[in-house]
C-alpha cells in the first residue's frame, strides 16, 4: 500500500511562534542508494522503470539494475575507489542516470557539473573537489565539452600508465566521452559499459556484494554546487540518507505508485531532477519520462500525451511556457494528476492555470534548497487549492523550522524573518569550506536566506529572498508581493522586481516585464495598473521590457544579473541627460 503524508498528523506552531515540527511517524530510512534500488527492481522487475525519448531507450527495474551493475564493475576496473569523486557533466541522458546510481553503488561521490559550465567554472569545479574521472557528453548546444576540457588540460591526450597528465586540473586521471572520442586519452562510455559486462560475466559482481556492505547511509555519495543566483558556487556535501529520505517523503506528498508515470523535464544535475524525480521514482516504483536532453514545452508536451504521464515537475517558467504553446490544445493531458512546481516563487495565476488546464488537480508546491537535500515545505494533494496557491505547504516529517529575526530569536506568528531548517535533510557542509558551512551552519541550523512566515496551521509562505529584500525610504519592501500583483496584468508572462540604487529614497523599485506574445504595453501603463492598488512606495519606478529573463539552467531568475544591467542603463540614461 502507497504511504502518503496525509496519513500522520503534522504538528502546528504552538505558543503563538514560528517553530514548526514535523511528524516523525513515518521512520527514516538507512538505505543506501544501490540497497533503495535493488529493492526497487526486486519488487518490480518487469514494470517500465525509465524512457529517454530522445535515444529511444526503455528500462524496467531489472534492466536498469543491471545496466547500472555494469557500470559500476566498469568504474571499479579503472580505477575508481570508494570516496574517489567522479563528475558527471551533461544533459539529460540516459549515461547520466546510470551514473549517478552506479557511483552510489561503489561509494564514489558523484559530482554535478552544470550543463551551462564555460570553462572558468569548469576548472573551478573540478579543482575544488578534486575530481578524479569525469563523465561526459560530447557537446551540448554551443557548448563543445571535450574542446573545454582540452582547453584547460592541454595534454589530455597525452596518456601515462593508462591515466591523463594534466597540470591545471591536477587530480583528474580519467575522462569519459558519452560519444565516443578519437582522443587516446579519453575513454568511450560504449568501451566503459562493455568492459563492465566482461568483469561480470567473469564472476566481478561478488566486487559489488563485498563493497554493498561496507557502504552507510550517512556517507557522503553526491556533491551539488550552488546555482550561483548570488555568487560564486560552493559544493553541497549530501549522503545517501539526506537524498533518499527526502525523495520518499517527496513521493509520499504526491501520494506516488508504481502504477505512476512521472514526467522529468527538469535538468538531471540539479537536485529537482535527480532527487525529487529519479530517487522518488525509484522509493515508489514510479516509471520517469525524460522528454529531452533539455527542456522545450513541444517536446514535453508530447511526451505527457504519448506515455500518458500521471505526473509532472516543472519551474513556473516551465509550466507558462507550456500553457502558452501555440499547440497546447492538440494533446491530450487527461492522464496527468499530480506532480510538483518549485525552484522559484510559483505565481498564483499559473498554478491556477496549470490546475485548470493541465488537469493537474493534485500538483504540489515544494520548497527547499540545495543544502536541505532539498525540500523542507510541501503542500499535499489535499490541501485546499487556496493553499496550495498562497503557500509552499507544511513541513515535511523529521525536520523543524524556525522563523527568526535579525538577532535569532523566533518571530511571532504571521511575522516575516529568515527561515532555518534543522534534521536529517541538512547538508554535511560546503565541500573543503568550513568558514562558509559555520557561516551557513549555527548549531545545527540552515540558515536558508530565505524570508517567510508561518500561519496559525503551520502553512508556509515564501516572502522572498533575506538579500533581494530592498529598503526605500525606511519601508521593507518585499519584491515577490509586487510581482504576485503584476502577474494578474492580462499582457504580462513574467514580471520580476528588484531594488536599484536611489541617492534620495535609497533603493527604488525596478521591475522587468516579459509581454505576452503580440502584446505591446508601455511603461506608464504598468504603472497605472498598479497605482491605487498597492501601496505608492511599491509601484515601481522604473520598469523595463525585455524578451527573456537571465536564468540558471533550473529556471531560477538571477536578480543580480538584472540589478547590475539595469544600474548600468541608469548610468548612461544620467548622462545622456546631464
Amino acid at each position: 500500500m502507497t504511504i502518503v503524508l496525509d496519513e500522520f498528523a503534522l504538528i502546528a506552531p504552538r505558543n503563538g511562534i514560528s517553530y514548526v515540527r514535523g511528524s516523525t511517524a513515518i521512520e527514516l530510512s538507512e538505505e543506501t542508494i544501490g540497497q533503495l534500488l535493488a529493492g526497487t527492481a526486486q519488487r518490480f522487475p518487469d514494470r517500465p522503470a525509465a524512457v529517454f525519448r530522445g535515444q529511444g531507450i526503455r528500462w524496467t527495474w531489472s534492466e536498469f539494475a543491471e545496466e547500472v551493475d555494469r557500470l559500476a564493475v566498469a568504474l571499479v576496473e579503472i580505477g575508481i575507489e570508494k570516496g574517489d569523486r567522479v563528475g558527471i557533466w551533461s544533459p539529460n541522458r540516459a549515461e547520466w542516470l546510470l551514473t549517478q546510481f552506479a557511483t552510489a553503488r561503489i561509494g564514489a561521490i558523484l559530482v554535478n557539473i552544470n550543463p551551462a559550465y564555460r570553462v572558468v567554472e569548469l576548472e573551478y569545479a573540478l579543482n575544488k573537489v578534486a575530481c578524479k574521472a569525469i563523465i561526459c557528453a560530447e557537446r551540448f548546444k554551443s557548448s563543445n565539452y571535450l574542446e573545454m576540457l582540452l582547453e584547460i588540460a592541454p595534454e589530455l591526450a597525452a596518456q601515462h600508465a593508462g591515466r591523463l597528465d594534466v597540470e591545471r586540473l591536477s587530480d583528474l586521471r580519467i575522462v569519459v566521452s558519452m560519444d565516443g572520442s578519437d582522443l587516446p586519452g579519453v575513454l568511450a562510455f560504449s568501451d566503459l559499459m562493455a568492459r563492465g559486462s566482461a568483469a561480470l560475466e567473469g564472476g566481478a559482481g561478488a566486487i559489488l556484494a563485498a563493497l554493498d556492505a561496507e557502504l552507510f547511509s550517512d556517507e557522503p555519495i553526491n556533491i551539488q554546487f550552488t546555482s550561483g543566483t548570488t555568487g560564486a558556487p560552493k559544493g553541497a556535501t549530501l549522503t545517501h540518507r539526506n537524498i533518499v529520505n527526502n525523495a520518499r517523503y517527496v513521493a509520499m506528498a504526491m501520494r506516488l505508485s508504481e502504477a505512476d508515470v512521472l514526467c522529468v523535464p527538469v535538468p538531471l544535475y540539479h537536485c529537482f531532477g535527480m532527487v525529487l524525480g529519479v530517487l522518488s521514482c525509484v522509493s515508489t516504483g514510479a516509471s520517469m519520462v525524460f522528454p529531452g536532453e533539455s527542456f522545450d514545452p513541444g517536446v514535453t508536451l508530447a511526451a505527457l500525451a504519448e506515455e500518458n504521464c500521471t505526473a509532472l515537475h516543472g519551474v513556473p517558467t516551465m509550466f507558462i511556457a507550456q500553457l502558452e504553446h501555440p499547440d497546447f490544445a492538440s494533446f491530450n493531458l487527461s492522464h496527468l494528476r499530480t506532480g510538483i512546481m518549485a525552484g522559484s516563487p510559483c505565481p498564483i495565476e499559473t498554478m491556477k492555470k496549470a490546475v485548470a488546464k493541465m488537469h493537474l488537480a493534485e500538483i504540489t508546491i515544494a520548497y527547499g534548497m540545495t543544502e536541505t537535500s532539498p525540500v523542507s515545505f510541501q503542500s499535499s494533494t489535499t490541501d485546499p487549492l487556496d493553499k496550495r496557491t498562497t503557500t509552499v505547504g507544511r513541513i515535511q516529517p523529521h525536520l523543524e523550522v524556525k522563523i527568526v529575526d535579525e538577532y535569532g530569536s523566533i518571530v511571532p506568528i504571521g511575522a516575516t524573518g529568515e527561515l532555518c531548517t534543522k534534521g536529517y535533510s541538512v547538508m554535511q557542509g560546503y565541500w573543503r569550506d568550513e568558514e562558509k558551512t559555520h557561516e551557513s551552519i549555527v548549531d545545527g541550523w540552515m540558515h536558508t536566506g530565505d524570508l517567510a512566515t508561518l500561519d496559525a496551521d503551520g502553512y508556509c509562505n515564501i516572502v522572498g529572498r533575506l538579500k533581494d529584500m530592498l529598503i526605500r525610504s525606511g519601508e521593507n519592501i518585499y519584491p515577490r508581493e509586487i510581482e504576485e500583483f503584476l502577474f494578474r496584468h492580462p499582457k504580462i508572462q513574467n514580471a520580476q522586481v528588484f531594488g536599484v540604487p536611489d541617492k534620495k529614497n535609497g533603493e527604488e523599485v525596478c521591475a522587468w516585464v516579459v509581454l505576452r506574445e503580440g502584446e505591446t504595453a508601455t511603461v506608464e501603463e504598468v504603472r497605472e495598473f498598479c497605482r491605487g492598488q498597492i501601496a505608492h512606495f511599491k509601484v515601481p519606478r522604473y520598469v523595463h521590457f525585455v524578451s527573456e529573463l537571465p536564468m540558471t539552467v533550473t529556471g531560477k531568475v538571477q536578480k543580480f544579473a538584472m540589478r547590475e544591467q539595469m544600474i548600468r542603463l541608469l548610468e548612461v540614461e544620467e548622462q545622456k541627460t546631464a
